[in-house]
């Protein structure tokens, strides 16, 4: 997998569960198989990652020195709360209620594709982030990112 792109909304049901789109099933590899491993987004958003995505991540995090707090730290707060989840026979998966809290996620939701990740948001939340974010602003930022040393990729 090179990682995923797309947008897609979905609608979570009462019980807080919603269907994979099949945009992003399409761009899994076939041996990705059905397990995902889902936790907070650096925003207020939830992390959906591919078992095989995750496992590299887990490892390096495993590795980090545990004598330094600050590695402590950000180990509680990137793990905390991250849970396995499988599809279920309808190709749907189950949101864990703490992460729905956390993300402020009830009913409609959008899915977005982050590199080797989905980002799941509240659709009015997601809005509301490009809304009061400007072209001048974006502009910036991709200077910021991608316009010098190592990162100078034209786009």
């Amino acid at each position: 997998m090179t990682g995923f792109l797309g947008e897609y909304e979905a609608t979570l049901d009462a019980k807080g569960r919603f269907l994979l789109p099949a945009g992003f099933k399409k761009q899994l590899a076939e041996s990705a198989g059905d397990q995902y491993v889902i936790n907070r987004g650096f925003e207020k958003c939830l992390s959906l990652y591919p078992m095989s995505e995750w496992q590299p991540i887990f490892e390096k995090i495993s590795k980090l020195n545990d004598f330094d707090p600050k590695v402590r730290e950000f180990r509680r707060y990137f793990l905390n709360g991250a849970t396995i989840v499988e599809l279920d026979s309808a190709g749907r998966l189950l949101l864990p209620k703490g992460l729905m809290s956390y993300a402020n996620l009830e009913k409609d939701i959008v899915l977005a594709a982050a590199s080797n990740k989905i980002e799941i948001w509240d659709k009015v939340k997601y809005q509301e982030f490009f809304e009061n974010f400007s072209p001048g602003s974006f502009s910036d930022l991709a200077q910021q990112v991608m316009g010098g040393g190592d990162n100078n990729i034209s786009i």
